[in-house]
């Protein structure tokens, strides 16, 4: 569980961080800070987020217009009020900002909620979060907002990677599995209870709020002109910054105390590497990321320090991901655990087999998955490979790069850089003798051909012993024990 409570800051203007130097904004100190909360109608709402290009700041960066236009045309062929959530799940370890604005500044999320809802006629606002306290810091919000002119509820969901998929949010809110539903059902036309809903995540109604009061010309004095305002960013999965947008992302990593090293993961588990020469160019700017084939996604800016293993540390978020499947299509629960497999086999071992081994699974998960965990999933390890090229030629025709694998990216929370304890086969020793699934079958299973369905298969601390025995049973010696 990801319980970490990120130091917070600013690089220039605050605005959603606005007054949070001194602690948590509670209802007075909101107010004082920010001002009361205007009432905007529809229209307004559409006219506002249009000329400032608001995005969604969750991960796809859609047009909030279009969203809410969407939504007020659905209401056009439906009987009652639509819905509006606030996505603040956050499964993904490398990011805090949602977590870190509902813990300091939740009144600011609740009124962009509150604005969007108010202009919708919508008569229920919920609220979607993963973690205890920021559930805690939601509620006392809530309860401090006496005269709600809409009903706000929250709830904790799962704490899982795809919780925060739209259609897994929804389920979960409806009081079912928060996992994605396969089909491509748009919100805005049903949604929570089968309603029209307005989706978007924290940050997209913190950033509504502050338009609405400061209006479009004095927001867009910061940051870019075709992309004014300031931007969340989580660096390095532990601190969370707010920066105008247009700012190098090289400035605000030396700001943090942090360099690019050998490259930069933009965008979370789902985003894209940037090799060091492609990371001091990049700005804080959708233009310049898209330029670069990247995306700036929930924010999440990750440098890889020179110490480690570039493939490693890749195989390691490979195999978290594959975890974290919703079992729910063969890409995800079958393609997801084989590629994870054949880029530990390159870490391990190296080679050109190994090498297209995993370009074949990256390729081959690729639009066939019920969700977009598999595309995600896909582009961040095929992006790895075309960013450490050295590193790569390295594991493929020497066998590795000599580097250990330090863990520097965040897979579960607090639990940054544990070692996963697994069984590895080396495919040129083993000559299926089956000894090895004797001794562990609920970890070795054995494929038609009798040898082992897996190159790395993990096993708990109460299987080590027999993890050895297993090791030293095989006559090929083709078998060890890592982590």
């Amino acid at each position: 569980m990801n319980d970490i409570r990120p130091t917070v800051t600013s690089f220039g203007p605050a605005r959603l961080l606005a007054g949070t130097d001194r602690g948590r904004l509670d209802r007075t100190r909101h107010v004082a800070v920010h001002g009361p909360m205007p009432v905007l109608g529809p229209d307004e709402v559409v006219a506002l987020t249009r000329t400032i290009d608001l995005r969604g700041r969750g991960g796809a960066g859609f047009p909030f217009a279009r969203k809410f236009q969407a939504v007020m045309d659905a209401l056009r062929s439906t009987d009652g009020n639509p819905a509006v959530v606030v996505n603040g799940t956050e499964g993904e370890p490398s990011c805090l900002k949602d977590t870190a604005l509902l813990l300091n500044a939740p009144h600011l999320v609740l009124d962009g909620a509150e604005i969007a809802a108010v202009a919708l006629r919508a008569d229920e606002v919920a609220i979607g979060v993963t973690r205890g306290d920021v559930k805690a810091s939601v509620q006392q919000a809530l309860d401090d907002r006496r005269s709600l002119s809409v009903r706000m509820r929250v709830e904790e969901l799962p704490e899982r990677f795809v919780t925060g998929e739209g259609s897994a949010l929804i389920n979960g809110l409806n009081n079912n599995a928060a996992l994605p539903s396969g089909r491509r059902i748009r919100t805005s036309e049903r949604g929570l209870n089968g309603r029209p809903t307005l989706l978007s995540n924290t940050e997209t109604f913190a950033q509504l709020a502050v338009a609405a009061r400061v209006g479009a010309s004095a927001y867009a004095e910061v940051g870019l002109p075709d992309e004014p305002g300031t931007a969340m960013l989580t660096i390095a999965g532990e601190a969370v910054v707010e920066v105008p947008t247009g700012v190098p992302l090289n400035y605000v990593l030396q700001m943090c105390g942090m360099s690019i090293g050998q490259g930069l993961l933009v965008g979370g588990y789902h985003g894209m590497w940037l090799n060091p020469r492609a990371s001091e160019t990049a700005l804080v700017s959708r233009e310049s990321l898209t330029a670069l084939g990247a995306t700036l996604g929930a924010g999440a800016v990750l440098p890889l320090p020179e110490e480690t293993c570039p493939v490693g540390e890749t195989a390691r978020v490979a195999r978290y991901m594959a975890g974290e499947s919703a079992q729910q299509c063969g890409p995800c629960v079958w393609g997801l655990a084989r590629l994870a497999d054949e880029l530990e086999a390159l870490t391990t071992y190296g080679g050109q087999a190994a090498y297209d081994a995993v370009l074949s699974h990256a390729r081959g998960v690729l639009g066939r998955g019920a969700c977009s965990h598999p595309d995600g999933t896909s582009r961040f390890v095929s992006s790895a490979l075309r960013a450490f090229p050295e590193d790569v030629g390295q594991h493929v025709y020497e066998g590795g790069c000599g580097r250990s694998v330090v863990g520097v990216l965040p897979i579960d929370g607090n639990d940054v850089g544990k070692a996963e304890q697994r069984l590895l086969v080396d495919w040129t020793l083993c000559r299926a003798h089956g000894l090895c699934a004797e001794v562990l079958p609920d970890v070795i299973q054995l494929g038609p051909d009798g040898y082992p369905s897996s190159a790395s298969m993990p096993f708990r601390e109460k299987d080590l012993a027999n993890a050895a025995r297993a090791v030293r049973r095989c006559p090929a010696l083709a078998l060890r024990v890592v982590g």
